[in-house]
């Protein structure tokens, strides 16, 4: 085989270059100053410290991440409690209880006196298996049955999954990850996220692996249109230069959506991509010194909050970072007030664990929007995801939003990487 050019330095990207690096030359493009995408971390100037441009909440189900941060020596970067546990807080009934699932497959986390959502009812699980069984056209909403399982845990978990409401995104989607998470017992559903940092977790430790492979990473370098003739993809124009690719070369195209569609749809007359997003809010609030958890907090570092507007708080030293998903909602909303909102929602939530409590006022806060952080998980939006290969006999796509199976997650992006370098090799 010839060079590889990956086109596109995300998750899926990076993903696909960790695969094939020391059994292909790689060459990575990258349009941006960083790699890592929508995972990365960078100082922001007003806090005075480092962020995450957005929080990722993953599961011990998730296999292709795992496997990517074994293969980039990243899997100790992760902290979590090692066990199934989840605390909430019900902001309209000013109720805080913790999720205990069962570490087996046998959910004796449901059963009356175990550690349940509180005031659900058994035969609420039968939404599980409507979500299992349902086709392409039903909505989360189709599936859940009225009660507190659905309020307290089955609705938050799916807009946090598929990061559209349950009015609007696909059951089958959510059906596929709860087969391959809480279907398979609560040790598939032990909660990670980055001890410092994405990019200390994910793009970092990447980096240093393909240098050490020496495949070579371009920032700052734009794939602005591509030369097919004959099936196949002739040259990548860079602005003025023009990169051949040789008849033993290959081109994974691992750029956003609409990117691809300016790249492609010149040359490839039915491709389709999603064109409709969900945004998400993430805040940012540094306190002048690392907060003091104590309880089950102290345990878990994260909780998750319903009946409001904020999802999940995660408590990162003296920075707490609320997640807000299906964002658009908010979108007409001033930042900084809905910021000061959900600062309310964060002190009554974690004030009362958190030694000395937190201050009535919202400290130094900032607001990211991901205005299009993924494409709206809808029937109508699966059904336009392409598959990873093409027409063209060089190229494949990567990305989360090609034909995974799954919502536009970590897990679908590093897995998109790893079916293209598959395909190609």
């Amino acid at each position: 085989m010839g060079v590889v050019h990956i086109v596109g330095g995300g998750m899926a990207g990076l993903s696909a270059a960790v695969e094939l690096a020391g059994t292909a030359s790689v060459v990575v493009y990258e349009a941006g100053i960083a790699c890592g995408g929508r995972a990365r971390s960078y100082f922001d100037r007003k806090l005075g410290c480092r962020i995450d441009n957005g929080n990722h909440l993953l599961l011990s189900a998730n296999e292709g991440v795992f496997r990517y941060l074994g293969l980039i020596g990243a899997e100790k970067t992760l902290t979590g409690p090692g066990s199934p546990i989840f605390p909430y807080f019900d902001l309209e009934a000013d109720l805080a209880w913790t999720l205990r699932l069962s570490r087996g497959r046998v959910p004796f986390w449901a059963l009356p006196g175990g550690a349940r959502v509180p005031g659900m009812r058994l035969s609420e699980l039968g939404a599980l298996f409507a979500l299992l069984q349902a086709g392409d056209d039903a909505v989360v909403a189709d599936c859940l049955r009225p009660g507190q399982l659905a309020r307290r845990l089955l609705e938050p978990f799916a807009v946090s999954v598929l990061n559209t409401t349950c009015a609007e995104g696909s059951a089958r989607l959510l059906g596929n990850v709860v087969r391959r998470s809480l279907m398979q017992g609560g040790m598939a559903c032990r909660p990670w996220f980055p001890a410092i940092g994405l990019s200390e977790s994910l793009v970092d430790p990447a980096l240093a692996h393909l240098s050490l492979m020496r495949a070579d990473v371009r920032t700052r370098t734009r794939v602005s249109g591509l030369e097919v003739e004959h099936g196949s993809v002739q040259a990548l124009l860079l602005g003025d230069e023009r990169v051949a690719i040789g008849p033993e070369d290959r081109v994974i195209l691992a750029v956003p959506p609409g990117v691809a569609e300016s790249l492609l749809a010149s040359h490839w007359a039915d491709f389709t991509v999603p064109d409709a997003f969900e945004s998400i809010l993430n805040v940012h609030y540094r306190l002048p010194a690392p907060v003091d958890v104590r309880g089950v907090l102290a345990q878990t570092r994260l909780v998750g909050l319903v009946g409001g507007i904020a999802e999940w708080v995660f408590v990162k030293g003296d920075v707490l970072s609320v997640t807000v998903s299906a964002a658009n909602r908010y979108l007409d909303r001033d930042m900084d007030t809905l910021g000061h909102s959900i600062w309310g929602e964060v002190r009554r939530a974690v004030g009362p664990t958190v030694a000395g409590g937190l201050p009535e006022t919202a400290p130094a806060m900032r607001v990211v929007v991901e205005k299009r952080a993924t494409f709206a998980a809808t029937p109508a939006q699966e059904r336009r995801r392409p598959a990873l290969r093409t027409p063209f006999g060089n190229l494949v796509l990567a990305g989360d939003w090609t034909a995974t199976g799954l919502p536009a997650t970590l897990e679908g992006a590093i897995g998109s990487g790893v079916e293209a370098a598959r395909a190609i090799l």
